[in-house]
């Protein structure tokens, strides 16, 4: 019934000219950021000690989701976030999941069971987590190629949704 409920109100948008940006900020997917605030550099290493870098994806739209293992919504979305960078794999887009606090061994003890191949960054201090916008966990933002944040997602997601995946896609260069 949800799922009819959504189709109807997305048809009755489309009909009524709103654009699919306006169709994802209607249904509380995701916020356009006010301003579009340049996103802050980072330089974390990966769970394989790779070190990855804001500037190292400028001109590409990236997903940065700052998350916990001891957060239930940011378990919960871990499965969503998967596919969709199956779905995105090949397009340009690049997402990054940056663990605030916690252990390593805590990280790879959730990932393992989850089969999780995105880059996981660990930000041990939380320092980088504090210099985003961020409302609590999960908070997720969209990067465009510029280099601005200009979506943001403040709780748990089904990033495998069709709108949100559309969304980010059309951020593309």
């Amino acid at each position: 019934m949800r799922t009819i409920r959504i189709f109807l109100a997305v048809a009755f948008l489309a009909s009524a000219g709103f654009g699919f940006a306006g169709q994802v900020r209607a249904f509380g997917l995701l916020q356009e950021m006010a301003g579009k605030p340049q996103a802050p550099e980072f330089a974390l290493p990966d769970l394989d000690g790779e070190t990855h870098s804001m500037s190292r994806y400028r001109g590409k739209v990236v997903i940065v989701n700052f998350w916990a293992t001891w957060c239930p919504p940011c378990r919960e979305e871990v499965p969503s976030m998967q596919r969709a960078y199956k779905a995105l794999e090949g397009s340009g887009v690049v997402m990054l999941a940056i663990h605030v606090g916690g252990s390593e061994e805590q990280i790879w003890a959730f990932l393992n069971d989850m089969d999780v191949t995105f880059p996981v960054l660990i930000d041990k201090g939380g320092k980088t987590g504090r210099r985003w916008p961020m409302r609590g966990l999960p908070t997720t933002f969209v990067v465009d190629p510029q280099g601005r944040i200009v979506l943001r997602a403040i709780g748990g997601r089904e990033w495998d949704n069709p709108a949100i995946l559309k969304a980010v896609m059309a951020l593309r260069n």
